[in-house]
């Protein structure tokens, strides 16, 4: 029996390697032809307590052999929720690329740090040059700047508090919160919930971030965020952030950017784009009007790995300003970014960032826009908004249809034919939050969404 200790390093484990990574290379094939399989189910679902008894998942101190950890492998894929499947909703990241997942593997091969230029020699200038081409998109005069690719769109919105705060306090990076006014910052009640506990985790605190109303679409009402903004100095607190949302997690909506903008040059105020969801419609342009304005605020959040369908994780922070991150992040840490290097170290990009390890998150978007071009993605992004006017144009116009979304959904998962979320947004109960990024999606598997929703909810 062959186990983990004959491969290489080994001296005598180059085929016992490549038999046991020809293995699970043939397995993950299986299951990518599988997922785009359309008579295959979305999910194999299982309650916890059952799927923990029907293998053993427990680690033990003894080695297992290598044709046991292949059917841990298997195992593993088969209760997996394939998320690249046409008929999965379910999530802002759904899809698989292929280009993006071949990225993935060398990027796992590679195994290397994105902390400085000596290790990551073309991951850091792939970074480089895609930060500065989605900077040129966002229409940032000659792609001038800053940015980073962060573990997701909740952190790269922190960053981004982050940073506001440094500009106009930067004695709080030594002197901490204590040396500063209380502090505000604002955002539309419809924003993600990452703005709040950044508030939590920098230590402005939650009751420091102001909600400002929205209109019936679940656009922020720019006369609500000015009079609050005017309330909030009059009480003594001093507002330094607005964050504005391109694409909300729930409606889709865009808030008006352009009188934001004005809002918050107007009182000295940083603005903040979380395009996290909607921010890839800038490849388009049919769409890219939803984010008029976007040029004028001083950072954005953008997640590829939504709308664009680059594998998770990536999700980039850009900056208007250039050497800010720098200015608020950096801590000179001698035994990795000495100033004497044989090159230029202000490709070193790690003491600009908050994290010391930071994942290659770059090469499977920028390998895929090698493979599609811009004019791909744009194409890709048209279709899923095309996509999401025919199912709103279905629903509009089919009589009798109410949903009961918790039951029709706790059926659904059990069939496994199909996902899609469901939540309550304020007064209104609980709906089918429907998603559409999965390139693979066609109009027929949105004829047989609404089908199959009407089939699980007949009886009710």
């Amino acid at each position: 029996m062959i186990g983990f200790a004959d491969l290489l390093p080994m001296t005598d484990g180059d085929l016992a390697t490549m038999t046991f990574l020809q293995d699970v290379v043939d397995i993950m094939l299986g299951y990518i032809v599988k997922s785009f399989d359309r008579s295959t189910k979305v999910i194999d679902f299982q309650y916890p307590n059952e799927l923990l008894q029907m293998n053993n998942w427990e680690l033990s101190d003894e080695p297992e052999t290598l044709d046991d950890v292949l059917v841990n492998c298997r195992a593993t894929l088969e209760y997996a929720v394939k998320t690249a499947h046409p008929r999965y909703f379910n999530q802002l990241s759904t899809g698989l690329d292929m280009v993006g997942l071949a990225a993935d593997w060398l990027t796992s091969t590679a195994n290397t740090n994105m902390f400085t230029y000596e290790v990551a020699p073309v991951f850091v200038l792939l970074e480089y040059v895609t930060l500065k081409k989605m900077r040129e998109i966002i229409g940032w005069q000659d792609g001038h700047g800053d940015g980073i690719f962060s573990p997701g769109g909740a952190i790269s919105n922190m960053y981004a508090m982050l940073l506001a705060r440094f500009k106009m306090f930067p004695e709080v990076k030594e002197r901490g919160m204590a040396s500063l006014p209380r502090l505000a910052a604002f955002t539309s009640e419809h924003s993600h919930f990452s703005i709040k506990k950044g508030a939590a985790a920098l230590g402005i605190g939650t009751e420091s971030v102001i909600c400002v109303k929205v209109d019936e679409r679940g656009k922020m009402i720019p006369s609500d965020l000015e009079r609050r903004i005017v309330d909030a100095k009059q009480r003594g607190l001093v507002p330094f952030f607005v964050s504005a949302t391109a694409g909300t997690t729930v409606y889709g909506a865009f808030d008006p950017l352009i009188a934001i903008a004005d809002i918050c040059r107007k009182h000295g105020v940083w603005m903040h784009v979380d395009g996290a969801w909607g921010g890839s419609l800038l490849m388009s342009r049919k769409h890219r009007w939803k984010l008029n304005g976007v040029e004028r605020a001083n950072s954005m959040t953008w997640n590829p790995h939504k709308m664009m369908s680059v594998p998770l994780q990536c999700s980039a922070l850009l900056v208007r300003e250039e050497g800010l991150m720098q200015k608020c992040n950096q801590m000179q840490a001698s035994y990795l970014f000495q100033e004497d290097k044989q090159y230029d170290v202000s490709y070193d990009t790690g003491d600009k960032a908050i994290q010391c390890g930071r994942h290659v998150d770059i090469f499977k978007l920028w390998l895929m826009w090698r493979a599609k071009g811009t004019v791909g993605f744009e194409a890709q992004i048209d279709k899923c908004l095309e996509l999401s006017e025919y199912l709103y144009d279905k629903i509009k116009d089919r009589e009798g249809y109410e949903m009961v979304a918790p039951i029709i959904k706790a059926r659904m998962m059990e069939y496994g034919t199909t996902m899609v979320s469901y939540q309550p947004q304020g007064n209104k109960v609980n709906f089918f939050r429907m998603v559409i990024s999965n390139p693979a999606a066609t109009f027929e598997d949105i004829n047989f969404l609404i089908e199959e929703i009407e089939r699980l909810g007949q009886d009710l």
